[in-house]
C-alpha cells in the first residue's frame, strides 16, 4: 500500500500534453471550456439546423496564460494542478526570487462566470519590479455567432449576438450576451510590494440585462476579496455531501475521484434558484462544437450511465436531467408521429427541442432502446425518492406514460409464436443493425410497460390492459440449449459487438437471472465484445463478475477501463486507443457505477448487498459519502467522530425529512480483525430515513453470507445479508 498516503485529489504535471484535447477542462453547469482554449460553451446554445445542430462557440476572453519573466537567471519550475478539491485548474511559475500562480475556474455558486485570478509573490529580498507577462489571443468572432461590441458597463467589455441558424425552421435564434473585464499585456508587481493579486471575469447571460446582474454580483463579491472563497466553499460543502474513496492503488483512487469530479463539475450547486437544466452530453460542456464530441447532443449517455451516480449523490440535479426530457417530450410526440408510432420517441441524439438530430437517420429511426433508458431513469428516481410531485404536477407522468403508448404502437404480434416482436431495432451494439428482437431492447420495453403501470395506479390513472398483455408477451429471446440470452433472433454465436448490450440486463437494466445463465452472458459476451469499443463496456462486466462474487475476474476486466484515463488530469477517451469523444462523462459514469454499485452489491430498486470490493490487497475499503434528503444536503457528522476511523455517525433527519436515497458510507471485503455486522432483509431505499437504517444496521444480528442471485431458490432479495465496515470520511 505504498500509495496509501498520496494525495488522490490534485492531479499534478510539470508540462501539458501535447494533445490539446486532453487538458483540463472548466465547467460548471452553464459555462464550460478547457484551460487555454479559445472557445467556450454556454448550456443549451447551439446553432445549425436538424442534423447539423452543435454547441455555438463563443470566443474565450480568458485564453490567458503566464509567460517567464524577461531576465530571468535561473531555470523556472513550472508546474499545472488540476485541484479537485476547490474545482480549479492553477499553473504556476517559481524561482528563488518570486513565484506566479494562476487560478483558472467556472464559479461553482455565480454559474454564469468564469474567473482567472494571478498572483505575484516575491520571495527573496529586494525591491525590484518583477513583470509577468501574460499571452492572450481573443478575437470578438464566432463561425456560429452574429456578434457585436457594445458599450462597456462598469469596466467590462460588452459582446452581444445570436446564433445563425435555429435548431427548428421558425424557431427564435437564441441570444448571447458576454461581459469580460480584458487582460493587459503584463502584470507587474510594484517596488517594495510584496503580493498583489488580479482577478479577470466572463460573464454570459441570456440577455442583456442578465449578463449585467451577474456581473453586478460577481463584482461585489470580487470587491470583498470573496469571489474565490466563495467558490472554494462551495466545492468544500459539495464533497462533505457526497465523496468516493478507496484504500489501494493510488491510480484507482485517482481515476475514481476524477470520474465523480468531473460529473459534479458538469451539476447545478443544490438549491441553485431558477435552474433549466439542457441535459448531459458525452463530452461534457468543455466540448462539443461542430464535428468534435458529437456536437454537445444528449444521448443515453444521460439516462443509463450518467444518471445512477448522480441519484445517489445528488437527488435534486437528478430531478433537474429528468425535468431535461419532460421540457423535450413534445420533440420525442413529434418524433413518434413522423416515424408512424403513437406516443414518444425521445430522439438518438436530442438538443435543445428534443426533435431528432443525429445527422444519420439510421441511429435515430432504429436505437429505440433511448425510450426505455428514459423510462429507467424515471423509474430509478421514483424508487429512490418516492417523489410523486413530480410525476403528478411537474410532467413526470406524460413521460412515462408516452413510452408506454410508443411500445405498445411499435410492436408487431406473430401469430406462429404467439408473442410480439420489435423488428427492425438497433440495439447498443451498433454492429448490429435491423435486427428482430433484440433482448436488450425488449426487456426495457417489458420494463418500462410494466413501470407504468404500476405508477398509473399509485397515481388513480386507468391503467391500459394492452400495456400489461405486451409486457408479458413481449418475445425475451432465449437460448434453453446454450442456457444464454442470444443478443436478437438469428444471433450466431461467435459474432463480435460493439459494446456491453446484453450484460446489461442484471444490472442496470432491472430483470431476474439465475446465476448460471448471467454468467453464460457474461462469458459469451465477454469473448466477442470488441477491444476497440466504447469506455463503459468493461466496467458493466465488472458489475457482472462481483454479483457472481468472482472479484478477480472483476477486477482484470475493470483494469481495461484504465486504458481510457489520460494523463495527467484523468481525462477519458471514449475509446482506448484516444479516439472519440474525450472527457468523456459516459465513461466516467460507467466506471463509477462500478464503484457503486459493483462493489457494494447496491441496487436502488430492490436490494442491497455488500461483497467483496477487490481481490487481496488491491483495495479494501470503499469509503462513500451520500446525501440525506432531497434537498441536497449532508448528513452530518456527530461531534468527535473522527474522520479517518470508527463508526460513521450520521444525525438523523428531522420527522419531515422527504423520503429520499442517501447511499450510507459502505465497506469492504472481509477481514477477521473487523467486526461483522449485517441485517436479513435491509434495505437501502425510501422507506426510511438514513439516521433510521443506520440504527437498524447497528442493531441487526449476523447472517451467514448467501448466495447474490434474487432468483436464488434458496434466499430471496429481501433475505441478503450484509457484510460491512463503515468508516466516516
Amino acid at each position: 500500500m505504498a500509495d496509501a498516503g498520496k494525495d488522490p485529489t490534485l492531479f499534478t504535471a510539470h508540462s501539458l500534453p501535447s494533445d490539446r484535447r486532453l487538458w483540463a477542462s472548466v465547467t460548471n453547469a452553464y459555462l464550460g471550456t478547457r484551460v487555454y482554449h479559445d472557445t467556450l460553451h454556454v448550456s443549451g446554445i447551439y446553432n445549425g439546423a436538424l442534423g447539423d445542430t452543435h454547441r455555438a462557440v463563443l470566443p474565450s476572453p480568458l485564453n490567458i496564460q503566464l509567460e517567464a519573466p524577461a531576465g530571468t537567471g535561473e531555470q523556472l519550475t513550472t508546474t499545472f494542478v488540476l485541484d479537485t478539491n476547490t474545482g480549479s485548474f492553477l499553473h504556476t511559475l517559481e524561482d528563488s526570487s518570486f513565484r506566479a500562480s494562476q487560478r483558472i475556474y467556472a464559479h461553482r455558486t455565480l454559474p454564469h462566470v468564469l474567473a482567472c485570478r494571478v498572483s505575484v509573490t516575491r520571495l527573496a529580498p529586494g525591491s525590484q519590479p518583477i513583470t509577468v507577462p501574460l499571452q492572450s489571443a481573443f478575437s470578438p468572432e464566432s463561425p456560429d455567432l452574429a456578434l457585436h461590441l457594445g458599450p462597456d458597463f462598469q469596466g467590462a467589455r460588452y459582446l452581444y449576438g445570436h446564433t445563425l441558424a435555429p435548431e427548428q425552421l421558425g424557431a427564435p435564434q437564441q441570444e448571447v450576451h458576454m461581459l469580460w473585464t480584458p487582460a493587459p499585456p503584463a502584470l507587474t508587481l510594484a517596488e517594495g510590494q510584496q503580493h498583489r493579486t488580479w482577478e479577470f471575469l466572463a460573464v454570459v447571460g441570456g440577455s442583456q440585462a442578465e449578463a449585467q446582474a451577474c456581473l453586478t454580483e460577481a463584482l461585489q463579491l470580487q470587491a470583498s476579496s470573496a469571489l474565490y472563497a466563495v467558490h472554494a466553499q462551495a466545492w468544500a460543502r459539495l464533497w462533505e455531501g457526497c465523496g468516493l474513496d478507496v484504500v489501494g492503488p493510488l491510480a484507482l483512487r485517482q481515476a475514481l475521484r476524477g470520474a465523480l469530479y468531473y460529473l459534479l463539475s458538469a451539476l447545478p450547486e443544490p438549491g441553485a434558484p431558477g435552474h433549466v437544466c439542457h441535459g448531459l452530453s458525452p463530452g461534457g460542456l468543455s466540448n462539443g462544437s461542430r464535428e468534435e464530441c458529437y456536437w454537445g447532443h444528449v444521448f443515453w449517455d444521460q439516462d443509463l450511465w450518467m444518471f445512477p451516480n448522480v441519484l445517489m449523490f445528488q437527488p435534486e440535479a437528478a430531478r433537474a436531467l429528468l425535468q431535461y426530457r419532460i421540457q423535450t417530450l413534445g420533440g420525442a410526440l413529434d418524433n413518434a408521429r413522423n416515424l408512424g408510432y403513437q406516443g414518444a420517441k425521445f430522439a438518438w441524439e436530442s438538443a435543445g427541442s428534443g426533435r431528432e438530430v443525429c445527422p444519420e437517420d439510421i441511429y435515430g429511426t432504429q436505437e429505440v432502446h433511448i425510450n426505455g433508458a428514459v423510462a429507467l431513469a424515471f423509474q430509478l428516481y421514483q424508487h429512490s425518492t418516492q417523489d410523486l410531485q413530480l410525476f403528478q404536477e411537474a410532467g413526470g407522468w406524460g413521460v412515462v406514460r408516452a413510452v408506454a403508448e410508443f411500445w405498445c404502437s411499435r410492436v408487431e404480434w406473430s401469430p406462429t409464436e404467439e408473442k410480439y416482436h420489435l423488428k427492425g431495432v438497433m440495439p447498443p451494439d451498433e454492429y448490429h443493425a435491423g435486427v428482430t428482437n433484440s433482448v436488450y431492447t425488449n426487456v426495457l420495453a417489458q420494463n418500462s410497460l410494466r413501470f407504468a403501470a404500476a405508477l398509473a395506479q399509485d397515481l388513480g390513472q386507468p391503467v391500459p390492459s394492452r400495456w400489461l398483455e405486451v409486457a408479458d408477451k413481449i418475445k425475451v429471446p432465449f437460448d434453453p440449449a446454450r442456457n444464454f440470452h442470444p443478443e436478437f433472433d438469428g444471433y450466431e454465436l461467435g459474432e463480435e459487438v460493439k459494446q456491453a448490450d446484453v450484460v446489461l440486463l442484471g444490472y442496470p437494466v432491472p430483470f431476474p437471472l439465475s446465476p448460471q445463465v448471467r454468467r453464460n452472458n457474461l462469458e459469451v459476451y465477454e469473448a466477442v465484445t470488441s477491444p476497440r469499443g466504447p469506455a463503459m463496456t468493461w466496467s458493466m462486466f465488472a458489475v457482472g463478475w462481483m454479483e457472481l462474487k468472482e472479484p478477480r475476474r472483476a477486477w482484470n476486466l475493470l483494469q481495461r477501463s484504465f486504458a481510457n484515463i489520460t494523463e495527467p488530469f484523468k481525462v477519458w477517451t471514449e475509446n482506448a486507443d484516444g479516439s472519440g469523444a474525450v472527457n468523456f462523462l459516459t465513461g466516467m459514469g460507467g466506471f463509477l457505477q462500478a464503484a457503486l454499485f459493483g462493489f457494494t452489491g447496491f441496487r436502488g430498486l430492490r436490494r442491497a448487498c455488500l461483497r467483496h470490493l477487490l481481490p487481496g490487497e488491491q483495495a479494501r475499503l470503499l469509503l462513500l459519502r451520500g446525501l440525506g434528503d432531497g434537498r441536497g444536503q449532508a448528513p452530518g457528522r456527530a461531534p468527535g467522530t473522527s474522520a479517518g476511523g470508527g463508526a460513521v455517525a450520521v444525525r438523523a433527519p428531522a420527522a419531515s425529512a422527504p423520503r429520499t436515497q442517501g447511499l450510507l458510507p459502505l465497506l469492504c471485503r472481509p477481514d477477521p480483525t473487523l467486526r461483522r455486522v449485517g441485517r436479513s432483509g435491509s434495505k437501502y431505499c425510501s422507506r426510511k430515513t438514513l439516521g433510521e437504517i443506520v440504527a437498524d444496521i447497528g442493531a441487526a444480528p449476523l447472517g451467514p453470507l448467501g448466495p447474490l442471485d434474487s432468483q436464488s431458490p434458496s434466499r430471496g432479495p429481501e433475505a441478503l445479508p450484509l457484510d460491512w465496515r463503515c468508516r466516516g470520511l
